[in-house]
């Protein structure tokens, strides 16, 4: 398996592996499947040197994505901080791309610039929640109730780790 920038003909992986955790309501807050043209934006947002995305290859298949998005973009205080997002391909999951993506990420975040890695993650999402406790973050914040899905809301609870 090889870890990799993503380029743009890879963002139709990225989104159909991305949708495929919306009806879960436990990963992400979007209610309904995001397209690849309003994903463009976001694509191009991501930088090698600053903030990449990256994707885990598989026998040339894209198997996951680990993306770091900017905290409080607009507030130059907060450039050595950056949020993670790691979404994996169903068929890959359980099989520790997970694992190698966030290991990556924090051996890779000195050199970005960064001195504190985030996860906003559901609190119902414990295998995530898991992973990232494994790697040292610890909690740093609740959100409660935070998200409304059809008849429950859902905590979020924000995972930070100093590197």
């Amino acid at each position: 398996m090889l870890i990799r920038d993503a380029i743009e003909a890879d963002l139709p992986a990225i989104v159909e592996i991305y949708n495929s955790t919306v009806e879960c309501r436990s990963v992400t807050a979007d209610l309904e499947p995001v397209t690849v043209a309003s994903r463009l934006d976001w694509f191009h947002h991501h930088t090698p040197d600053r903030r990449p995305l990256w994707v885990m290859e598989s026998a040339g298949e894209v198997a996951g994505w680990l993306g770091f998005q900017s905290f409080y973009s607009e507030r130059r205080a907060y450039d050595v901080t950056a949020e993670l997002s790691i979404y994996i391909a169903p068929q890959f999951r359980r099989q520790g791309i997970g694992r190698k993506l966030l290991q990556h990420a924090i051996a890779q975040s000195q050199q970005l610039g960064l001195k504190n890695l985030v996860g906003c993650i559901f609190a119902t999402n414990v295998a995530s929640l898991t992973l990232f406790e494994q790697f040292g973050f610890e909690q740093w914040g609740l959100l409660p109730a935070i998200a409304e899905f059809e008849q429950q809301s859902c905590d979020l609870v924000i995972m930070g780790r100093r590197v």
